[in-house]
């Protein structure tokens, strides 16, 4: 039995004697296939290409995982140290013994959680690597599990992942889109780490949230509206995506810009 990852996203699939079909993640209306069609791989395969992890300090408490090449989308996943475990945020689709040990050198894995489906990664490799730590998924994509394990948690509603460390559901990209708010992070001024639920614009000045960011099909402004009554309580002056940051003023951003989005699919803004 084999541990198959789609090509172009990087999620995990059950074991199995061949590889799926179809990547359902893939062929929902937000993600995409490639023109050349399906196609799969394995850790073992991608350890033969060369495939590694990189494990980088963005700020003390904070590292972000990522794999190069890069694999799938190519999401940074990050790990979130504190006193009561560290939080596996977003990992990525690969995982090899020099990056398990390195991240055993920073404490480990107590729990893991990712913003919403495209960023699951290989969740359940990483489980299973640090002694089958819970996995938390949002009850309202129980759906878009692409490779079901005991380790799986559902949640709903405000949920306190580790002490003091908390996720909160926001809906959006998806219907269990969230964020995770870190108040310990930017030397005790707070983060809010997003994923895709909110992602940081081009310029690094802005905010936005899409239902596809790479097929362009925004978001009401009703569901733009629960976002921010979500996030905007909370303290946090940085916002790391699932691959930029904001490194200052990022509530300040994220309030000024998700309101001119709304503004913008109201129709109030000039052409």
């Amino acid at each position: 039995m084999t541990i198959f990852s789609c090509s172009t996203c990087a999620i995990e699939h059950s074991e199995a004697p061949i590889p799926p079909a179809c990547c359902a993640i893939c062929q929902d209306e937000r993600q995409w296939v490639p023109a050349s069609g399906q196609s799969w791989t394995t850790r073992e395969e991608l350890a033969s290409q060369g495939t590694t992890l990189v494990i980088n300090e963005l700020e003390p408490g904070l590292h972000a995982i990522t794999s190069t090449p890069r694999l799938g989308i190519g999401q940074r996943g990050l790990l979130i140290s504190t006193p009561g475990g560290n939080l596996l945020f977003e990992p990525p689709g690969f995982i090899d013994d020099a990056g398990a040990q390195r991240i055993n050198e920073l404490g480990g894995v107590a729990a893991i959680a990712s913003s919403h489906p495209h960023l699951t990664g290989s969740s359940i490799q990483y489980s299973h690597r640090f002694g089958h730590v819970p996995v938390y998924v949002a009850a309202a994509d129980v759906q878009w599990i692409q490779r079901p394990d005991p380790v799986i948690r559902l949640w709903e509603g405000k949920t306190e992942l580790l002490p003091g460390l908390w996720m909160y559901p926001c809906g959006g990209h998806f219907a269990g889109s969230s964020v995770v708010h870190w108040p310990a992070g930017n030397r005790g001024a707070g983060v809010l780490i997003t994923g895709d639920t909110i992602a940081v614009g081009g310029d690094r000045k802005s905010a936005n949230a899409m239902r596809s960011y790479v097929n362009n099909i925004p978001l009401p402004a009703t569901t733009i509206e629960r976002i921010l009554e979500t996030v905007l309580p909370l303290e946090f002056t940085r916002m790391y995506s699932a691959f930029a940051v904001l490194e200052d003023d990022a509530h300040a951003i994220v309030e000024e810009t998700l309101k001119r989005y709304i503004s913008w699919v109201r129709g109030e803004m000039p052409e």
